[in-house]
């Protein structure tokens, strides 16, 4: 008879036992500093921010164990961010959360109180004693609304410009050109506050004035793209067997074009926030009291930063959270659909 051989018990990998370990640790230090009251704020910035190193380090061991070496725990973060604020944002008339413009229902509310991570102002207030992430969360509502609309509305134009402007070429291929060099050696900046000053400081205003900005870079990707694909086999065929230009444009060249313009998209919707925030930190974007993250660190200013920074750091890190993600996702859809892939 064979040997039967004893069964062992397979060890559970240790280097799986220190990521999770790590992941632990981490969480533990991060919910600590951020809701201890035993120690100053830099000590407890520092214990966060060390409790958030070892939770990334261990979360990204457990993923590329789990899902191979190409796991990104950066891109998985920046995803998770953008889609709990959007939740959060969208949802944010229904959370239970503290007032965010009404001055006159905040008069027995404390000012200027630093974030404890804890209480009905786990942010803390500004100077009228409204709550920081109420506000913050209602600034999301604008900054995203105002971003994504402008980045739509210029994607849409702009693409479909370029689209005509790359196949048709000659005489409107020309006056495309000399349109999108003329909007593009205008500085942003100044165009947005020359726009500001004779549009109505409104959602629906400021996210025209900032899809104007999109509409150049999009019509000079999607006609490049449009004229590398113009002579392939396909369109080749097509045009061969009778096609329409209409149909060509459409059921031909469109598919390939949206593929590099919407991971364009997706990285100008971090410019847009920055350009929105920028206006309505000078004054000529969205006013007050209605919130966006860009009025609220206009409220630093003075001596407000120096004796309260969270006034600024609080919006301050939704807006950098907020665009790190936007540029992160949007790397990763550049390089799965590289417009160098056709060899512009």
């Amino acid at each position: 008879m064979p040997d039967i051989a004893p069964r062992t018990r397979t060890a559970f990998p240790l280097p799986l036992l220190y990521a999770a370990a790590f992941v632990v640790i981490g969480l533990a230090l991060l919910v600590y500093g951020a809701t201890t009251t035993a120690l100053i704020p830099p000590a407890k910035v520092l214990l966060a921010l060390t409790g958030l190193g070892l939770l990334m380090n261990g979360a990204a061991r457990l993923g590329k164990a789990w899902a191979g070496p190409d796991f990104d725990i950066v891109f998985w973060f920046a995803a998770a961010w953008l889609v709990l604020l959007g939740l959060a944002a969208l949802l944010a008339p229904w959370l239970p959360l503290a007032e965010e413009r009404d001055v006159a229902a905040t008069v027995t509310e404390p000012v200027f109180e630093t974030p404890t991570f804890t209480g009905a102002h786990p942010l803390g207030t500004n100077g009228f004693g409204l709550d920081l992430l109420a506000r913050s969360l209602h600034g999301a509502r604008s900054s995203l609304l105002i971003s994504l609309s402008a980045v739509l509305v210029g994607t849409v134009v702009g693409g479909a410009i370029g689209l005509v402007a790359g196949y048709l070429r000659k005489t409107l291929d020309r006056a495309v050109g000399l349109a999108t060099n003329s909007l593009l050696a205008v500085p942003p900046l100044i165009l947005l506050i020359a726009l500001a000053t004779v549009l109505e400081p409104s959602l629906r205003n400021v996210a025209l004035s900032l899809a104007l900005l999109t509409v150049p870079s999009m019509v000079r990707l999607s006609r490049a793209t449009t004229m590398a694909y113009t002579n392939r086999e396909f369109v080749v065929a097509a045009r061969a067997m009778g096609a329409k230009r209409s149909r060509i444009m459409l059921r031909e060249l469109l598919p390939n074009v949206l593929l590099p313009i919407t991971s364009l998209a997706i990285v100008m919707i971090s410019v847009l926030i920055v350009a929105e925030a920028s206006l309505s930190f000078l004054g000529l974007g969205i006013q007050p009291p209605e919130p966006t993250w860009g009025n609220m660190i206009a409220e630093g200013e003075g001596r407000v930063f120096k004796e309260h920074p969270h006034i600024v750091l609080v919006p301050g890190a939704f807006l950098f959270l907020t665009v790190f993600a936007f540029n992160i996702v949007g790397e990763k859809a550049r390089r799965r659909w590289d417009p160098r892939s056709v060899k512009l």
